[in-house]
C-alpha cells in the first residue's frame, strides 16, 4: 500500500495477548471512577446485594453496576440498552468492570432498586470536595431549570385545558350530527356507508368526551388541579420562552461561585421558585458545614417570607425585587420612592412630607403597619402619587429583612452577573449531556436518581479538569 501506515492483520494470533491495562492510560478519567467507587462503603450507604446470597445464581456486585452507570453518564451514555452495548465493545468499560457485561434489564433494575443509595453517592462526592477544601468561600448561586418528563403536553390536563377540549369535542359532535341529518335524507349508492361512518365518528367522540369527564373528576380532586397520565408526578410548567410550557420537573441547584461545582440539588414538581430559596440555601449550608452562607438568586425567588427564613438560619440572600409595581406602570410613584425613617417610624414622600404610622392591619396572618399623611389633598405631586384621597404606604412587620437585602444588592451590584455566569452554565451542560430531551424514567424518585447521576458526573468532570486525574485519585484515597 505504498507509504501509508499499515495496521495488523485481524486474524493474526498473538503469543502474549495484550492486557486491558495497556489500553487505559494513567490519566484516563475512568480511573477516577474506579478509585472513587472502590473507596465507598456501599453497604453503609444502603446498596442492596453487597453481601451475596447463600443460594441461587451469583449476582453482580453493586460496585460493578455503579461504575458502569457513572462511566455512562460521564460519556453521555444513559440508557440501559446503550450501556449493555458499551460493556461488550468498549475497552474502557471492559477494564472498569473486569470484562463483565450485564444485560440491559439487570442494569435498569439496579438503578430502580437502589434509588436512595445512588443519590447518596452523589452527596458523598460533594463531601469529598468539601474535605479537599474546594469550597473556601461560602457563596452559592441558586436557580432552577425545567426538564422535560416522559409525558407529552397532550397527556397533561388542567381545568382550563379540559374545558377547551370538551368544548371542541362537543362542537365536533354537533357538526357530525348535522352532517348525519343531511346524510339521512340522501339516497343512492354509498349513502348507508356514509351514515355508518358518521355514526362511528360520533360514537368515538362521545366515548372520548366520557373519558375527559372522568379525567375532569380526577383533576378536581388533585391538590394542584392538574394531572399527568404518563408520569403522574410531572407537572405543566411555564418556561422562559414567552407563552411556552413544558410538562416536566423543576430541578433546583445551588452552585459554588468559585469553582462552579454543584453543592446540592433537588428535583421538584413545584411549578414556581418562590418557596424554594430557603430550603435550597439551608441544604447548601449544611453540605458546606459553614456558619453563614451568601445565596444569590434571581427575582423569581423573591418572597418576604423566604428572605426572613434565610436570615433566621444564617443565610444572607441576594435577591432582586421583581418590577411588578402597578403604580410605576401607571406613571406614579412607587413605594421605593418613599424613604423610611426608623427614628421617627415614618416615611418621607417625594414631596418631603412625613407619613406617620396610623394603624396595623392583618393579611394572610401577617401584620402590616400603615402610614399616610393628612396633607395629600393640597400636594402639587398628588397626580403623580395616588388617585385616592391620600397615599398609604404599607410596611411589613419584618420589612427590615427586605431592606437589608436591598442594601446588600446596592453594595454588590455585580451579584446578578455572578449568579448568571455561575448557575446557568451547569444547567446548560446537563441539558446538553441529556441531548436536550426528556428524562428516561418516570416518577419523582426515579427522576431524582437520574438527575443525581447527571450531577455526580458533572462534578467528577469538573474536579478532573481542575485537579487532574492522578491528583484527584490521590485525594480520594487519602
Amino acid at each position: 500500500m505504498g507509504r501509508f501506515i499499515e495496521g495488523g492483520e485481524r486474524d493474526q494470533l498473538l503469543l502474549l495477548p495484550a492486557s486491558l491495562e495497556d489500553y487505559v492510560e494513567q490519566d484516563n478519567p475512568v480511573r477516577v471512577v474506579d478509585a472513587f467507587i472502590d473507596e465507598l462503603d456501599l453497604g453503609a450507604i444502603g446498596f442492596s446485594g453487597v453481601t451475596p446470597a447463600a443460594t441461587g445464581r451469583p449476582s453482580y456486585h453493586p460496585s460493578t453496576m455503579l461504575k458502569l452507570y457513572l462511566y455512562g453518564y460521564l460519556n453521555r451514555v444513559q440508557s440501559s440498552r446503550r450501556l449493555e452495548r458499551e460493556a461488550r465493545r468498549n475497552v474502557e468499560v471492559m477494564w472498569l468492570t473486569g470484562r463483565l457485561a450485564p444485560d440491559f434489564k439487570t442494569i435498569a433494575d439496579f438503578r430502580k432498586n437502589n434509588s436512595a443509595a445512588i443519590q447518596s453517592v452523589c452527596a458523598k462526592f460533594v463531601e469529598l470536595c468539601v474535605d479537599i477544601g474546594m469550597f473556601k468561600n461560602a457563596v452559592t448561586a441558586i436557580d432552577g431549570a425545567k426538564f422535560k418528563a416522559v409525558n407529552s403536553r397532550d397527556r397533561n390536563f388542567t381545568r382550563d385545558k379540559l374545558k377547551r377540549r370538551m368544548e371542541q369535542i362537543t362542537e365536533s359532535i354537533g357538526r357530525y350530527l348535522e352532517a348525519l341529518d343531511v346524510a339521512d335524507l340522501q339516497e343512492g349508492p354509498g349513502a348507508e356507508e356514509k351514515i355508518s361512518r358518521l355514526r362511528d365518528k360520533i360514537a368515538a367522540m362521545r366515548a372520548r368526551l366520557a373519558e375527559l369527564k372522568e379525567i375532569e373528576q380526577q383533576v378536581h380532586e388533585a391538590p394542584d388541579q392538574q394531572i399527568s397520565l404518563t408520569d403522574p408526578d410531572s407537572r405543566a410548567m411555564a418556561t422562559n420562552m414567552r407563552g411556552a410550557s413544558v410538562v416536566g420537573y423543576n430541578v433546583q441547584a445551588a452552585v459554588d461561585t468559585e469553582h462552579h461545582l454543584i453543592v446540592t440539588h433537588e428535583v421538584t414538581n413545584v411549578v414556581v421558585d418562590r418557596t424554594l430559596l430557603a430550603p435550597m440555601a439551608a441544604k447548601a449550608k449544611d453540605v458546606l458545614r459553614c456558619e453563614t452562607l451568601d445565596a444569590l438568586a434571581d427575582c423569581g425567588y423573591y418572597s418576604g417570607e423566604q428572605l426572613l427564613a434565610c436570615e433566621m438560619i444564617g443565610v444572607k440572600p441576594f435577591v432582586p425585587k421583581p418590577r411588578t409595581s402597578n403604580a410605576r406602570a401607571a406613571g406614579r410613584f412607587d413605594k421605593e420612592d418613599f424613604d423610611y425613617i426608623s427614628e421617627k417610624d415614618a416615611y418621607r414622600c417625594p414631596a418631603g412630607e412625613l407619613l406617620p404610622f396610623r394603624m396595623t392591619s392583618m393579611q394572610d396572618n401577617q401584620a402590616f403597619r400603615i402610614y399616610w399623611s393628612s396633607n395629600c389633598a393640597d400636594c402639587q405631586l398628588k397626580s403623580h402619587c395616588t388617585p385616592s384621597k391620600e397615599r398609604r404606604v404599607r410596611r411589613w412587620e419584618h420589612e427590615h429583612v427586605v431592606d437589608a437585602t436591598h442594601a446588600r444588592l446596592d453594595a454588590m451590584p455585580e451579584a446578578m452577573t455572578i449568579r448568571r455566569r455561575t448557575v446557568e452554565h451547569p444547567f446548560g451542560t446537563l441539558k446538553s449531556w441529556m441531548g436536550h430531551t426528556h428524562f428516561l424514567t418516570k416518577g419523582l424518585e426515579k427522576v431524582s436518581t437520574e438527575m443525581s447521576l447527571c450531577v455526580l458526573a458533572y462534578n467528577v468532570k469538573r474536579m478532573i479538569s481542575m485537579l487532574g486525574v492522578q491528583p484527584l485519585i490521590a485525594a480520594i484515597r487519602t
